[in-house]
């Protein structure tokens, strides 16, 4: 269930306000709403923070043996924070030195063909009378050049030729006599041998920084540590720095320019902190309306004024869950996503639990498969502490549900079934199960196949029949006091019509006409059996679901207005009824994919034997290949079970988060509810060393958090 909230907005002192954060984060209750945050103090954290992180993003690309990787050392706040900084100034430097040795091999390269290039040269000979500019021009174009312009060929490499323009004085202008062919080199700002030696220097310069960066690998946990930290007291900050007060916007609201460390910024905040006892300041949350109690006692207990009401529609109401121990176990699942349902949405953990472990099993398919991951599921719930074992007991029951699965379809590892034993198949089921099929009631391997593939996709039609029916019942009990519950039980008379309609136009438009035949409609070779009017029911059923629908979907308190709004989006409601036949047979995926994972299960299980049956013989040589079978078998199996991981991901997932939730009008808009709390490393004290100037100055405002 979602827990019902209150709105709370908490009035304190101002002079008191940050030891009644303090206090607050404490009591571990109230989801704050999102504040903006200002100030100095702030800004120095957030930089902080930013230089860890790109300290650890530099270390990390580091990659050194295990033997050479160093001890890690403990580091106080204050040297983390240095040696952050030290880092991140080396990697931009490194950078720097990477697009000087850049720049200056182009310019090299440029500069090739002509050999050893000294602007110094050209200076010196300009002085004494001689001006020389270096140009290249096509061989077949340089006989086009006029008397007046005195040349001095370089040399001739393929088909370019370079010449020096030799003039008494200085050239201003491009000569009117050279062709337009003849390109000005520009000439370099240093000379060919300068480049180079700075391309050295820089070379050894990166060394050394990468054998520093290499050490300085040893404060990867310290840094880490440090940005850990101040995560919380960047939180504790933003939602301090940004509070209401009732004091002028200027006094604390602008940011101070050039304030590069956390002592300068305290100080700065100490200076706005004075004289300002009397004023107030208050913060908006939310809290479980179950802990409203101890959320009123800690008030009382502490001084401050508060005021508490029913969220309104528009409100940033948090969601909090609260189920029992068994639907729990979903949640791994759910924060792995990060889906959260909305405040005034529906909370379907409990369904959502049982329809996954439902499509986990169709799309694994296998007994066997399902038995190792129960094993692993139980070594994970052995060594898992109390309270996190929510993750194994899911992977638990996942391959419980497959095996189970498994053994009605009678799939073990893709083995052929002729080969199992007897009693494994008497286990299987007979509408799904080939083997049984085949077997005991003797239909044939193909006819067998052909039966119970048709059914297994009937089961998945009927998987979403029963799903989308609970999306839309769930969806007339919210309605049920407004006649929009109306057009819920025309959404739902559609869903079952058109579930016949797709039995007909998907499985078997001869078993399943889409008229009276006078036939009765038998469904799993006669387990179920409808009348012949049956084709005459469902389509009449869906029709009068379209009307319901039409009329009262949009009903707020005005039939006329209702019919009005569907009347203008006449195109959307005609294409809602498309959208429930695409919704029923996208469930199909499940048995499309699980048909491809037993494929390639089989198709492993075919090339090991192969490779064994062919080479066998000589024991010395059947001990190789046999070690290549098991090779073989382990690798395809596994990759075979990655690609089913990958596939409950997308298509197991998708029809609980998408199909079953667009017929309960989920967008999954939530945001989960998070207290401001103390949790962990998150909120240890950053200390660092030359504040106590600052922090006795500041007075209420103590330590850094």
């Amino acid at each position: 269930m979602i827990v019902p909230m209150k709105k709370v907005s908490i009035v304190m002192l101002n002079s008191e306000r940050k030891s009644a954060l303090k206090k607050l984060r404490k009591i571990g209750l109230v989801h704050l709403e999102t504040v903006e945050g200002h100030g100095p103090v702030l800004q120095a954290f957030k930089d902080a923070s930013a230089a860890a992180d790109k300290a650890l993003s530099v270390l990390d690309e580091i990659k050194l043996p295990k033997k050479l990787l160093p001890a890690q050392v403990e580091l106080s706040s204050d040297e983390a924070d240095k040696r952050a900084r030290e880092i991140v100034a080396l990697s931009d430097r490194k950078k720097a030195l990477m697009d000087l040795i850049s720049q200056d091999t182009q310019e090299l390269d440029r500069l090739s063909k002509w050999g050893s290039v000294n602007p110094d040269d050209f200076k010196y000979l300009a002085e004494k009378g001689v001006c020389m500019y270096m140009y290249e021009i096509p061989v077949e174009k340089y006989g086009l050049i006029g008397e007046n312009s005195k040349t001095m060929v370089v040399n001739s490499v393929g088909k370019i030729i370079r010449f020096l323009l030799l003039s008494e004085e200085e050239v201003l202008e491009r000569p009117a006599d050279l062709p337009p062919e003849a390109f000005a080199v520009p000439m370099p700002e240093k000379s060919s041998g300068e480049f180079q030696a700075e391309i050295a220097a820089s070379k050894n310069e990166i060394s050394s920084i990468e054998k520093s960066l290499e050490d300085a690998k040893k404060y990867s946990s310290a840094i880490a540590g440090f940005k850990e930290n101040l995560a919380g007291n960047i939180e504790f900050e933003n939602i301090f720095s940004g509070m209401e007060r009732d004091m002028p916007k200027e006094v604390s609201g602008e940011k101070s320019a050039g304030l590069e460390t956390i002592e300068e910024a305290l100080e700065k905040v100490a200076e706005e902190e004075k004289d300002r006892s009397g004023k107030l300041a208050w913060l908006t949350g939310y809290v479980p309306e179950d802990s409203m109690e101890d959320f009123a006692s800690a008030c009382k207990m502490n001084e401050w004024a508060f005021a508490a009401s029913d969220p309104a529609e528009e409100d940033p109401v948090p969601t909090k869950l609260r189920n029992n121990k068994l639907v729990s176990i979903i949640y791994p699942l759910t924060d792995f996503l990060d889906v959260t349902p909305g405040y005034h949405e529906f909370d379907i953990s409990g369904w959502f639990l049982l329809f996954f472990c439902i499509f986990f099993a169709m799309i694994f398919g296998d007994a066997g498969y399902g038995a190792i991951i129960s094993l692993l599921g139980l070594l994970l719930l052995a060594k898992s502490k109390s309270g996190k074992r929510s993750l194994p007991v899911l992977v638990t029951l996942l391959g419980l549900c497959t095996t189970a699965y498994g053994i009605f379809t009678c799939s073990w590892f893709g083995i052929d079934y002729k080969v199992l034993p007897e009693w494994m198949v008497g286990l299987s089921l007979k509408p799904i199960s080939k083997a049984k099929l085949d077997l005991v009631y003797n239909m044939g391997d193909r006819l067998a196949e052909d039966t119970a593939n048709t059914n297994q996709k009937i089961f998945c039609f009927m998987l979403a029949l029963v799903q989308l029916s609970i999306a839309h019942i769930k969806c007339f009990m919210a309605d049920k006091k407004s006649l929009k519950c109306l057009g819920d039980l025309g959404s739902l008379l559609q869903l079952w019509g058109m579930f016949y309609v797709v039995m007909s136009l998907v499985v078997d438009a001869t078993k399943y006409p889409l008229s009276d035949t006078g036939n009765p409609i038998s469904i799993f070779g006669g387990a179920v059996n409808l009348p012949s009017a049956m084709p005459l029911i469902a389509i009449g059923v869906l029709l009068f679901g379209f009307v319901l629908s039409f009329i009262f979907s949009n009903y707020e308190g005005s039939i006329g207005k209702s019919v009005l709004e569907s009347c203008k989006n006449i195109i959307s409601v005609l294409l809602g009824v498309v959208n429930v036949f695409s919704d029923i047979v996208s469930y199909i995926r499940l048995w499309a994919v699980a048909l491809a994972g037993g494929a390639i299960s089989s198709t492993v299980n075919s090339m090991a034997l192969n490779i064994f049956g062919a080479n066998g013989g000589v024991v010395a040589k059947m001990v190789i290949f046999g070690i290549l079978m098991v090779v073989l078998l382990c690798f395809g199996h596994g990759l075979n079970a990655i690609l089913n991981v990958l596939s409950v991901v997308v298509h197991g997932v998708r029809l609980n988060t998408l199909e079953f939730s667009q017929h309960l009008g989920m967008a999954w808009s939530g945001t989960k509810y998070r207290p401001f709390s103390e949790n962990g490393n998150a909120n240890k004290e950053i200390r660092i060393e030359g504040l106590g100037k600052a922090i006795n100055a500041m007075g209420s405002l103590g330590k850094l958090r």
